[in-house]
């Protein structure tokens, strides 16, 4: 279940001198998360995204959240408690601060990434449960590319992505970090289709998405995400492989849109 959490996120654009022109400080989107049991597709959980304006002692950021819960009927059976949090620059959307925060059916971990961007670095810390309930730390300093961000700012900076004049076939190559490495992500533009939404009908941009140096997403053209066609450019709809099976992401709601 962790891969399926993982790959809803799993998007990133390399946009450290881009403007945010589709993220307010105030929106709040909530999806439908589905996971294909014994051939149907099944729904399991909720996913919210919510944003908020903070302030520091030293500056005004802007907190990305995302919550990944089971419905309660399927808590027995597997029972899903996740968070993902980044502190970034409400203009460029450059990570400074990332958690995450996850349960799932027993499972604990705690990531948190402190980023360094003069030096081009990351101070992690992760925890973890043992049995008997006692936890462990482990701190790392892990060195990383320019542009490479974390998994949250990912899927709200690619949102920023011009893709109003791109032809189909066109690639964006990109650099995540998770679980201390940095992977190698390919999107490519397949052109626009119309979806029929809950939050109505929508000319909306597909890509494909390809982990280069991972097996997390499967397939070349199995794992594909759609956003709406305007300013706000909102993740509506996403579906995916993994190597446990394959689901989809559905928009429930959009709310504080910025355009």
């Amino acid at each position: 279940m962790r891969y399926l959490i993982v790959a809803l996120l799993v998007c990133y654009a390399n946009l450290l001198t881009a403007q945010n022109t589709a993220v307010s400080s105030n929106e709040k989107l909530t999806f439908t998360a589905a996971y294909n049991m014994s051939g149907i597709m099944t729904d399991l959980a909720e996913v919210t995204m919510e944003t908020k304006s903070v302030k520091t002692s030293k500056a005004t950021l802007l907190h990305l959240k995302c919550k990944a819960t089971t419905y309660s009927k399927w808590d027995n059976f597997f029972k899903i408690r996740d968070l993902y949090e980044s502190y970034v620059s409400p203009t460029t959307l450059k990570p400074y601060l990332y958690k995450r925060d996850i349960n799932e059916g027993g499972y604990y971990k705690f990531m948190q990434y402190t980023f360094k961007h003069k030096t081009n670095t990351v101070e992690s810390l992760k925890r973890k449960r043992r049995k008997d309930g006692t936890t462990w730390d482990e701190k790392k300093k892990i060195s990383i590319n320019s542009g490479t961000n974390d998994i949250v700012t990912t899927i709200y900076s690619i949102r920023n992505l011009n893709l109003d004049n791109a032809s189909s076939g066109k690639t964006f190559n990109l650099k995540v970090i998770f679980d201390n490495a940095e992977y190698n992500i390919t999107l490519i533009y397949k052109g626009k289709e119309t979806l029929n939404t809950a939050i109505g009908n929508k000319s909306c941009h597909k890509l494909a998405i390809q982990v280069n140096n991972s097996n997390v997403l499967q397939g070349s053209s199995n794992n594909l995400l759609w956003l709406t066609a305007d300013a706000n450019k909102i993740p509506v709809y996403a579906k995916f492989k993994i190597p446990v099976g394959n689901g989809e992401l559905k928009i429930k709601s959009a709310s504080g849109l910025l355009n």
